[in-house]
């Protein structure tokens, strides 16, 4: 029997599409069903690395964790990592193929959509139900004509759409009506139905906005889903999303929002321990004086992000924290950063040169354009306690402070440490997962850790995700929405 899909598609950015699909696929698991999560074309640096050693979107890994499957590149075929305000690096089942400019990828983009089809009948073929989410909106008729994250899979793969309406940013009737309204009436027959997100107080007060959509686009309304207040423990994709787990009284330990900041769910375990409270450290801002620790995360342009980096004046912060005794880790990115230099002599991440570095430690790194995408198990070399991670960067690291690993990884040394032994640096990405090892790692910062292991925090929140959309959704009616 071939599988059925449907299409979540949201008339804005960030209007919970990603949530809601992760919920559903817990749902529909939960009845027993196959179900694997696909989104066509997705722009994040914050990427996940596949069973099959490619990457792809986080969102889509936490949907397949809740749909209780391996992460796989079908699941999110294209892949658009912004190395610049006007470039990005295309990624194609899993590889980077290109580096392009946005109008260049434009034109390149009709060309990807047999890439698209073919995963998803890939996925098809080992699923019951195909769940498929959206990318921005279909209201953005200006980028339809070569379309393959929207209204052009929809058509192309004959998959119905549910429209989801955020009422928290306000102007929601106006989202979903105007939508109908400026699409091709032929799009908008793929719409069958929308959904409400987000929405506070009491529900019965919009009775009459929400008939008021049914009448003017003839949808079918498919609920009100009131704001989930355990949406902050699950992973977030968008770098907007990023927030300040303050608490106040606890250890301070704070994070550097890099411009081009990547693979920030090493953040997500800290920001769930109690212990802890995490500052994000916003351009313009001073890293505060009284933080115990200061990480530099990933970033998809190390030598951009210096400069970045330095233009904030973080770099004579940093130097300051280090003089107080402060300790700073370096992630990936971060890492290459804290290094005397990071040269690209082939411009791998924009024009070539060499770039100084932070100094705080005694490497060197050197970009080349073989890319390190994989799956990994090491060793915390300070405590001996294993870590479950992954890498995925590019660029070779060096240099005498690299005979203090961070981690032994297959036996050979990974990442280095400062004679003090305040500076650290490591490629290794999702660390902090590894309950044991943060609890170690914490315990070295004098910060008491928490008892509950970082992935049943995970998969409790999915549960109540999955509850919330049961008692507030008309899912049966989603379920035979699809075909």
């Amino acid at each position: 029997m071939t599988a059925r899909a449907l299409m979540i598609q949201g008339a804005g950015s960030d209007v919970g599409k990603s949530l809601i699909v992760a919920g559903l696929a817990r749902a529909f698991t939960r009845r027993g069903l196959r179900v694997l999560p696909f989104k066509p074309q997705n722009m994040s640096n914050n990427a996940a690395v596949t069973v099959d050693g490619g990457e792809i979107g986080r969102a889509q890994a936490l949907q397949a964790l809740a749909a209780g499957v391996e992460p796989h590149t079908d699941m999110n075929p294209v892949l658009l990592k912004p190395e610049t305000d006007v470039g990005a690096q295309i990624v194609v089942h899993g590889k980077r193929i290109a580096t392009a400019r946005a109008r260049d990828y434009a034109a390149m983009k009709p060309s990807l959509m047999s890439a698209v089809l073919e995963s998803f009948e890939r996925l098809k073929a080992r699923a019951d139900l195909v769940l498929v989410e959206g990318a921005g909106s279909p209201a953005e008729v200006n980028l339809r004509k070569s379309d393959i994250a929207n209204m052009g899979f929809a058509r192309k793969a004959d998959v119905p759409v549910v429209l989801i309406g955020d009422i928290d940013r306000g102007g929601v009737i106006a989202q979903l009506v105007g939508i109908k309204t400026v699409i091709d009436p032929d799009d908008a027959a793929m719409i069958c139905a929308f959904v409400i997100n987000k929405f506070r107080g009491d529900p019965t007060l919009f009775d009459d906005g929400y008939r008021l959509i049914e009448q003017k686009t003839s949808w079918r309304g498919l609920g009100v889903l009131p704001w989930f207040a355990r949406a902050g423990e699950l992973p977030a994709e968008d770098a907007l999303g990023l927030s300040d787990a303050r608490k106040p009284g606890q250890c301070k330990i704070a994070c550097l929002a890099l411009s081009r900041i990547a693979n920030f769910d090493d953040l997500d375990p800290l920001k769930l321990e109690p212990g802890v409270d995490l500052v994000m450290v916003r351009p313009g801002e001073a890293i505060p004086g009284d933080v115990r620790l200061v990480i530099i995360p990933g970033s998809k342009s190390t030598r951009g992000d210096l400069a970045f980096l330095r233009a904030q004046g973080w770099d004579i912060d940093l130097l300051a924290h280090h003089r107080r005794g402060g300790h700073v880790l370096g992630l990936c990115g971060g890492y290459q950063m804290l290094g005397r230099s990071v040269a690209d002599p082939d411009g791998i991440e924009g024009p070539a040169g060499d770039t100084p570095g932070l100094g705080l430690l005694d490497v060197e790194t050197v970009m080349s354009p073989q890319k390190t995408l994989t799956r990994v198990a090491a060793a915390h070399a300070a405590t001996e306690q294993p870590i479950e991670a992954y890498e995925i960067h590019i660029g070779r690291t060096d240099g005498p402070d690299r005979v203090r690993p961070f981690a032994k990884l297959n036996g050979e040394p990974e990442g280095a440490i400062s004679p003090d032994g305040r500076v650290q640096g490591s490629y290794l990405h999702g660390l902090f997962t590894s309950d044991d090892f943060r609890k170690a790692f914490l315990a070295k910062l004098d910060i008491p850790a928490g008892e509950e292991p970082y992935h049943a925090r995970i998969e409790s929140a999915l549960e109540a995700l999955a509850d919330h959309i049961e008692k507030h959704l008309d899912i049966e009616g989603l379920l035979a929405l699809a075909r």
